[in-house]
């Protein structure tokens, strides 16, 4: 009896739970097969495909004959039983699992998706509540920044029925109780999603790069199903699915809940060794932990493009991108100029929007190099520049003030709708064409400073004699004139709206001018605006700090908030386009969709 039990323990410990010290084939081949299939457990999320140790103990109790209860008698059995049966003690899957798991495939749950154009590896684990639990992508570091993360918002297929039952599951009662039975629901929308005309899809311009690639293959190399589609925000495009069957108005807006981790990508940043440099499922706090460093880890290595100390363009001409192969990644750089003040470089950028905002701010620098005489005498020289630098010596001291026109005049003589330059020659050409424009922007500038400056005067007096009683007032002048003139306001501010300036400036005069006989309007109106402006603020807000690109659209509504405080607050001045509340909210509306 006291054998039974010695050979009990040493075929549940040291076989079934893996903790026998041997280099048998067998043994390494079945450990191996184990893994396997605890890997297609995690990826399955359910923990019903492995055999349990009772099992694994019965296989071996089954072959191992009732006299071997030690690993020296074992291994000597072992020998002379393999000589007979070579794969006596190798499991196969069918002895390892419960059910085949036939859902388990490639397609349904790959090893690698492609984020563009670039195939990055996945990992699965199946563990509530640990910070592993669902799918994670590893990013290498030096391509954070050039990778979109919008495919992964779908996972992989054999997760996404789950998440959309979830999804579907988390909106209101109103929107929830019209997308049932759910399970049918989703079925309907995975269907609908296979077809590239499918007539819910977001409507967008001809030539769309989201359209186009709606109307490539669903399925592609086998890494993940309908990678085109992916290419899209997941809520948006159900929203536009639920809009389409049940004709009711649904955004994106109206989940307001984050779904559970799992159901959310897990990103693992990686150096060149492999080493894991953070983790989250928040792809934007990557970038801002992490971004300045996949910068500086992309330029490190990127090909020898980059120069520095330059004054003129002797470096041959600027390709609008570069390809290169890093550690078997295959990577795009996009090459511009930038601006150090007193020379430029040529810089390899990660993101084709920094490279962009980069090249024109070098181009003007450049510029200003080889025009040198002609800046040094409008340095001197601007037209009435004491009379408004007088003025504003508050805002800005005189230094700035010069040097903000200088690169306000800069950028419109020298580049204003021009197509950015990338050879000699093209500069060549772009810097005749500059020093034409050159008296003309110059003038123009200094009409509108010493404009603004004269209005700035005029509405600080008027400010000045408020009553203390008028708070709302008060911190609405405050607000509005801190974002109408403010240090290196003449560079920053679009050139097409620096004209209207002195009139929003004039408006608020008025406004204070035309308070007393009205609070109760004025305070209805203010609040109106206020509304609108607290929207915008909080949406440009949330993408500064996620840093994502702020649209031309949503950039020019802030204009349009001006321009309906003009139509509001001092009608007589008049607005350039019919402005009011409700067409603002309409603006409103259309940029969310």
């Amino acid at each position: 009896a006291r054998d039974v039990y010695k050979r009990q323990i040493f075929i549940r410990e040291a076989l079934a739970n893996g903790e026998f010290d041997t280099r048998a084939a067998f043994f390494t081949a079945n450990e191996r097969l184990i893994a396997e299939i605890e890997e297609l457990e995690h990826k399955a999320r359910r923990q019903d495909v492995l055999i349990d140790e009772h099992q694994l103990f019965a296989f071996y109790d089954s072959k191992i004959p009732a006299d071997i209860f030690q690993a020296a008698t074992f291994e000597k059995w072992r020998e002379g039983a393999e000589k007979l049966n070579p794969k006596l003690l190798y499991m196969t899957r069918d002895d390892l699992m419960r059910h085949g798991a036939d859902a388990v495939t490639a397609v349904q749950f790959p090893e690698k998706m492609v984020l563009g154009g670039v195939e990055v590896t996945l990992k699965y684990r199946f563990e509530p509540s640990h910070v592993l639990d669902g799918v994670t992508a590893t990013i290498p570091l030096a391509l954070l920044n050039q990778l979109d993360p919008m495919p992964t918002e779908w996972l992989v297929p054999g997760m996404l029925r789950e998440k959309l039952t979830y999804l579907i599951k988390a909106l209101p009662k109103t929107f929830r109780r019209v997308c049932v039975p759910v399970p049918e629901f989703v079925t309907g929308f995975l269907e609908e999603i296979s077809n590239p005309s499918a007539s819910f899809r977001r409507k967008s311009e001809p030539g769309d790069v989201a359209t186009k690639a709606l109307d490539s293959d669903f399925h592609r190399n086998g890494k993940v199903v309908g990678e085109a589609l992916h290419n899209l925000p997941i809520l948006e495009t159900l929203a536009a699915y639920i809009q389409h069957k049940t004709t009711l108005k649904i955004s994106k807006a109206d989940w307001t809940e984050e779904a559970p981790a799992h159901l959310l990508m897990n990103f693992s940043v990686v150096d060149d060794a492999g080493r894991e440099l953070a983790m989250g499922r928040d792809w934007n706090v990557l970038k801002k932990q992490l971004g300045s460093a996949a910068q500086l880890t992309f330029r490190n290595t990127s090909p020898d493009i980059e120069k520095t100390g330059l004054k003129q363009w002797d470096f041959g001409d600027l390709p609008a991108t570069l390809s290169f192969e890093r550690d078997g990644l295959q990577m795009t750089g996009y090459p511009a100029l930038e601006d150090d003040e007193d020379s430029i470089s040529v810089k390899l950028f990660d993101t084709e929007r920094e490279a962009a905002i980069n090249h024109r701010k070098g181009l003007c620098r450049l510029m200003r190099f080889e025009l040198k005489e002609q800046m040094k005498q409008l340095e001197k020289s601007l037209p009435n520049f004491n009379q408004y630098a007088l003025v504003l010596r508050n805002v800005m001291s005189p230094e700035g003030l010069r040097e903000d026109l200088l690169l306000a005049i800069a950028d419109r003589a020298f580049i204003g709708e021009d197509d950015l330059p990338r050879t000699n020659a093209d500069f060549m050409k772009l810097k005749a064409r500059a020093r034409t424009r050159l008296p003309a922007v110059s003038q123009a500038i200094a009409r509108q400073a010493q404009s603004i400056a004269s209005e700035y005067q005029l509405l600080v007096m008027q400010q000045s004699k408020m009553p203390a009683t008028v708070n709302r007032l008060k911190r609405d002048c405050e607000q509005q004139i801190g974002l109408l003139v403010y240090k290196n306001c003449f560079s920053q501010t679009p050139w097409e709206q620096l004209q209207h300036v002195p009139r929003y400036l004039k408006a608020l005069r008025l406004r204070i001018e035309k308070q007393p006989a009205n609070p109760d309007r004025d305070g209805k109106n203010a609040a109106s605006v206020g509304v609108l402006w607290d929207r915008w603020q909080a949406k440009i807000s949330a993408l500064k700090l996620a840093h994502l690109d702020i649209s031309q659209d949503l950039q020019d509504f802030r204009w349009l908030i001006e321009e309906l405080r003009v139509s509001l607050f001092a009608q007589e001045l008049k607005t350039p386009f019919p402005v009011s509340i409700k067409r603002l909210e309409k603006a409103w509306q259309d940029l969310g969709r």
